[in-house]
Formats: structure tokens, C-alpha cells, sequence
């Protein structure tokens, strides 16, 4: 439990480090709709937003959220015939990939953006070692002969740490384990070190501690190959421990985005909120775990206002006519809510989310002197008894936080 807050006024470096970076992707405006039997569906309803050099961002959601899909469009590979990109840019070092041909998104896919895909049984060639398939993928984007290129794809392998990369370089996916093939797309992914790497929900069908041990694979080679990396995940629990930035998406929509801290302790949209209640501590019983209640919308079919209305307990009734614009928190912060609004009522957040802003204003050093009353005996309660669990903080300078409670 931290006892001493950073220091500062109220705004932590690595926010005023986020402003100040330049960024090395921008996704403006993004509308995408997939031809249907029963017409255009619209799967991503203006999407924006950025990434920024050595930079980790996470896209978290339900499925059917728009995640995939919105990453899918920055390496053009949505099928072609079924799509329709409405609106929007995606600038990658200023460049617009939408209007980029074939051949020139060929050049940028595998050498400056790649992805781990989240099935890699699925992804590797089954009739093709795997060290050839890394070998590939560098001969495709470098002028290296194959003997060169089959060297280097053991090296990676063996970044990676795949014991006896050399031996194991000759044999097929079906001889590795789901952690190692994970592994294996890993490396291949970073063969021509790429400045984005996509990691699309790379750990949902490994073993929880293989979980951890792929999260820490990831966060290193980023350190060493400087990649940016764009996580896309549903579980909470996984974005604590590797993302800078985060980006909430429902129905096609990001509905809110803020650095790890502000999402985490300072969230703002009511499904936000949900998502962070349904995440289990070590301390959750099974009969306590909240969840959501009802189901995703239909995408083909969207009703007027806010999508998630019908799921909110906190739903104003603009929420079931008009859709909420997103609301300015903060420099780095934001959130597509009505609540955020000055005509909106004051609304009282779950106690788990109040303990969270507890949190938060000592993170931020803003409770010196706080009495009790200021944040309510119950909130109070529940942040003292909270587990050690929750994001790092992501300032080295701020060395007497490490790990948060949620």
C-alpha cells in the first residue's frame, strides 16, 4: 500500500511526457462497415486515436467491440471485396495508409508494422519448419541470403528463449507447445524490427503463467528493438501490467482513453466502470464478481443515443436519444459520457470506482490533510483493505509506488 504519493502538482511525468511525444501513428475519424446479407454493418464508427515512438497502447472491449477490426485497417487486411472504410485516416509517420497501394503496404507490413496474431496454430504454415517461416519473413523484406536469413531467425528464436534454437529451428508447429508457438510468431514479428508491433490478444489461449512470462517477453523486446506496441486485450488484468495508454471501445466507438493511471483510478465512463468491477482480485469470492448486465448491441441495428444505455444503471434519459460526444478530462484524457457534462446530476460511482479515485488523488498528490469525510468512511474502507494488485507506474522517478491497489 503506498504511504508516500509522488510529488508534484497534480500532474505526473509521464502525462506531461505523452503531450510532448510525437507521434508515429494516427487513427483519425476511422468508419468501417462490412457488406452483409442484410446490408452494410457498421463495425467502426469513428475510431480515433494515436501512438506515440517506444509507446504501448491498449485497446481493451468485449468482443465484437471493433478492436481487430480497427488494427486490421492500418495493414490493410480486411478483405477487400466485403469492406467499406467510409472516412478516416491512418497516418503512419504522416504518410495515410488508405491510400497506399498494394505494394506499397506490402513494403510497410512485416518491416515496420507487424502482428502476433492471437491463434498461432492458426497463423504458422503446418507444412513448413518454423525457422524458415522466420526466415522468410526477413529474406521477403531484406536483400539477405537464405543462410543468412536462417542464422538470424535462430537468434530470434533463441531472443525469445527457445532452447536449442538451432535443433528446434528444423522442426514443425505442430511439435511446439502453444507457449512456444506464441513465441515463434513473436520472433517473426520481430525479424526486421519493426517501429509498431500489434499484438493482437497474443495470450487468450495460453496458461496463465505463460501469460506472464509472454507479457514480459513482449515488454523487453520492446525496450531492445524500440517498438512501439499496440495491445489489444478484454482482460484488464493483462493491460495493468504492459500498457502506457489505454483505449476503452465499445460498439465500434472509443468511449474513453487516458494514460494506465487515469483509466484505472480516475475512470469516467460508466462502462469503464463496469469493466473494472468485473475484473477479480485475489480477494473476490465467486458469488461477488460483478458483471455487466445484458448483452453487446446488435451492430446491424443500432438504436438512437448511446449504445451502451440499455446496460447502464447510470443511463440519463438523453442517453436513449442522442449519442454523447467525448468529454475532455484532461490533456490526455477523455471520455464519451453525458455524466461528464455540466447539466448532468451529480452521480454517486460504485464504491469499488470511489476507492479507485482514492487512489488516484494520491497518486497524484492531491489528499494531503484529507479527513476521512472528504472521500466517505467506505471508500476509505475498501482502498485500506485492498489487495497489492494493479498497474505500475510508469514515472521511474516515482520509485515509492511500484504496484497500486485496485
Amino acid at each position: 500500500m503506498p504511504t508516500n504519493p509522488p510529488k508534484g502538482n497534480g500532474k505526473d511525468l509521464t502525462t506531461m511526457k505523452l503531450i510532448k511525444e510525437k507521434n508515429i501513428l494516427e487513427v483519425n475519424h476511422l468508419k468501417i462497415s462490412f457488406k452483409t446479407l442484410e446490408g452494410n454493418v457498421q463495425a467502426i464508427r469513428d475510431v480515433s486515436f494515436s501512438l506515440k515512438k517506444g509507446e504501448t497502447l491498449a485497446i481493451v472491449g468485449e468482443s465484437g467491440s471493433g478492436k481487430s477490426v480497427s488494427t486490421k485497417a492500418i495493414t490493410g487486411l480486411l478483405p477487400q471485396r466485403l469492406t467499406n472504410i467510409e472516412d478516416g485516416e491512418i497516418l503512419f509517420n504522416g504518410k495515410d495508409l488508405l491510400k497506399a497501394s498494394n505494394k506499397e503496404l506490402t513494403k510497410v507490413r512485416g518491416s515496420e508494422i507487424a502482428m502476433i496474431f492471437q491463434d498461432p496454430m492458426t497463423s504458422l504454415n503446418p507444412v513448413m519448419t518454423v525457422g524458415m517461416q522466420i526466415a522468410e519473413a526477413i529474406m521477403a523484406h531484406t536483400r539477405l541470403d537464405k543462410k543468412t536469413a536462417m542464422a538470424r531467425a535462430i537468434k530470434l528464436m533463441e531472443k525469445v528463449e527457445i532452447k536449442d534454437a538451432a535443433k528446434k529451428a528444423y522442426h514443425y508447429p505442430h511439435q511446439f507447445s502453444g507457449g512456444m508457438r506464441q513465441r515463434i510468431m513473436i520472433a517473426m514479428a520481430l525479424a526486421c524490427k519493426p517501429k509498431i508491433l500489434i499484438a493482437d490478444e497474443p495470450t487468450t489461449a495460453l496458461d496463465v503463467s505463460v501469460q506472464a512470462r509472454i507479457i514480459e517477453l513482449i515488454n523487453e523486446l520492446k525496450d531492445e528493438f524500440e517498438t512501439s506496441v499496440i495491445f489489444i486485450t478484454h482482460d484488464l488484468g493483462v493491460v495493468a501490467n504492459v500498457a502506457d495508454r489505454v483505449a476503452v471501445m465499445y460498439a465500434g466507438r472509443v468511449v474513453e482513453t487516458g494514460t494506465t493511471n487515469e483509466v484505472f483510478y480516475h475512470p469516467q465512463h460508466p462502462y469503464t466502470w463496469g469493466l473494472l468491477e468485473a475484473t477479480p482480485t485475489l480477494s473476490t469470492d465467486d458469488d461477488q464478481l460483478y458483471t455487466i448486465p445484458g448483452n453487446p448491441p446488435n451492430m446491424s441495428n443500432l438504436k438512437p443515443g448511446d449504445p451502451f444505455a440499455p446496460r447502464n444503471p447510470f443511463a440519463l434519459g438523453i442517453d436513449f436519444v442522442t449519442e454523447p460526444p467525448m468529454f475532455r478530462v484532461t490533456e490526455t484524457h477523455s471520455a464519451a459520457t453525458w455524466l461528464l457534462d455540466d447539466r448532468s446530476p451529480k452521480i454517486t460511482p460504485p464504491l469499488d470506482i470511489q476507492a479507485r479515485y482514492v487512489v488516484y488523488d494520491r497518486l497524484m498528490g492531491r489528499d494531503k490533510g484529507a479527513s476521512t469525510a472528504d472521500y466517505g468512511e467506505v471508500a476509505i474502507a475498501a482502498f485500506e483493505s485492498a489487495d497489492e494488485f494493479g498497474p505500475k507506474t510508469f514515472d521511474d522517478s516515482v520509485a515509492a509506488v511500484e504496484y497500486l491497489e485496485v
